[in-house]
């Protein structure tokens, strides 16, 4: 029970304080912030793999559990590379012709 109500802190002060970093966060600066987000869900997907991947303690729902986020963290990599490289796109010089 002790370990549940520090991983519920431990979430619930993440949601406050990611709220409160892109409600902050002037739009200019919003792509270095994803690009730090693509790093972090990295890390996340390899917790992910080892949690989904099984050990002699998981179970079917930690297994579940790891499936979901190997799915949302490549969602957040994904959406990050397509919204980068728009960002970039519209820097590149236009060919007069």
């Amino acid at each position: 029970m002790e370990i549940f109500i520090t991983s519920l802190t431990v979430f619930v002060l993440a949601l406050f304080v990611g709220y409160e970093v892109i409600t902050k966060v002037p739009p200019t600066l919003h792509t270095p912030l994803m690009s730090g987000s693509n790093a972090i869900s990295g890390i996340t997907i390899i917790g992910a793999i080892l949690l989904a991947g099984g050990s002699e303690h998981s179970t079917w729902f930690s297994s579940f559990l790891g499936f979901l986020a190997i799915v949302f963290a490549m969602i957040n990599i994904v959406g990050g590379f397509l919204v980068t490289d728009r960002m970039l796109q519209m820097f590149k010089r236009k060919k007069k012709g």
